[in-house]
């Protein structure tokens, strides 16, 4: 039996409200993972800038500055040929305070930092000696949230030292480096970063494992768009099972209490492997895919949820053919 003409307005009406809702919905999720914006600072890509920069804890005396110097590859008399800036205790406190007890910290400014430009696609590369709360890896990551950007940089203390005052130091001398403060928000990110990486390698018994996970999890967040913590509880847990890791409720947490400000960056994911390809290329080497099927965030969920939704209109449309 033939519809009537009423019918099969009917229907054609129907089918286009029904296309109209199936393309807002995809539309939809497209708009949730569109562009990342870049939040770094101005980039050093047209030209190195020729003078270099040194770091030097203000509290350092005469034979421990003369230590440091050595391991930097420098001696007074060459320092003529650098940026010298120094960094005192109070700034360190001014920083860290919020994340680390006082006795981490400490009453004296001792570690020490080279810092050069090197030309685009350099990234970051860091080389330590005498630091023993964070690792070179740490230092690389740390910086490229902070907004750090083509720098070859060395870090030193006279005997073995957390290496706080040279993360400091080296965002300060950067940012002169490029008359450019880097922004407010990156830089207490790239603190918490730090402090939070080295915290979870301590419980771990594993830094190299810790700056691996929070880096690929920075990458998912970039990656995905997560703009809120909860939508990255399930993404922890799988970049902590792709690693081999097993993640206590209290080293979730911390993770996720850095995910809440990370998440408000807009950090470009290309910027971060660009910048710390060190860590980024390991990961890349282990096949660690934070964006593939195996994610389970929220934005999985949303895309599985709209497919389904698709799949249910697909059916309803042949049932009005």
């Amino acid at each position: 039996m033939k519809k009537s003409n009423r019918e099969q307005n009917r229907t054609t009406n129907r089918k286009e409200v029904l296309k109209r809702i199936a393309a807002a919905a995809v539309a939809a999720v497209v708009l949730a993972g569109a562009g990342v914006h870049s939040a770094y600072a101005a980039d050093t890509t047209e030209g190195v800038i020729a003078t270099p920069y040194v770091s030097i804890g203000a509290d350092l005396a005469p034979d421990q500055r003369a230590v440091v110097l050595s391991l930097l590859g420098l001696t007074e008399e060459s320092l003529a040929e650098y940026r010298v800036m120094e960094i005192t205790n109070q700034q360190e406190h001014e920083y860290l305070d919020e994340y680390l007890p006082a006795e981490i910290i400490g009453d004296q400014a001792w570690s020490s930092a080279k810092i050069l430009a090197r030309e685009a696609g350099h990234g970051i590369t860091v080389s330590t000696q005498n630091i023993n709360y964070c690792t070179a890896a740490m230092y690389e990551n740390a910086l490229a949230t902070a907004g750090v950007e083509n720098a070859e940089i060395q870090v030193a203390g006279p005997v073995p030292i957390s290496g706080t005052a040279a993360l400091i130091g080296i965002m300060n001398a950067y940012a002169d480096m490029n008359q450019e403060e880097l922004s407010a928000e990156n830089v207490d990110a790239a603190t918490d970063e730090l402090v939070t990486t080295s915290k979870l390698g301590e419980l771990l018994g594993d830094k190299d494992k810790a700056s691996e996970l929070i880096a690929a999890v920075k990458e998912a967040i970039a990656e995905n768009g997560i703009k809120k913590p909860e939508d990255a509880d399930s993404l922890v847990e799988d970049a902590a099972r792709q690693l081999n890791i097993s993640l206590s409720q209290e080293e979730k947490d911390m993770i996720l209490s850095l995910v809440d400000k990370i998440s408000k960056l807009d950090l470009d994911v290309n910027k971060l492997k660009e910048q710390a390809k060190g860590i980024y290329n390991k990961l890349e080497s282990m096949d660690i895919h934070l964006n593939r099927e195996e994610v389970k965030g929220i934005l999985g969920k949303v895309g599985y949820w709209f497919s389904q939704i698709w799949e249910k209109m697909i059916d309803l449309f042949d049932s009005f053919s």
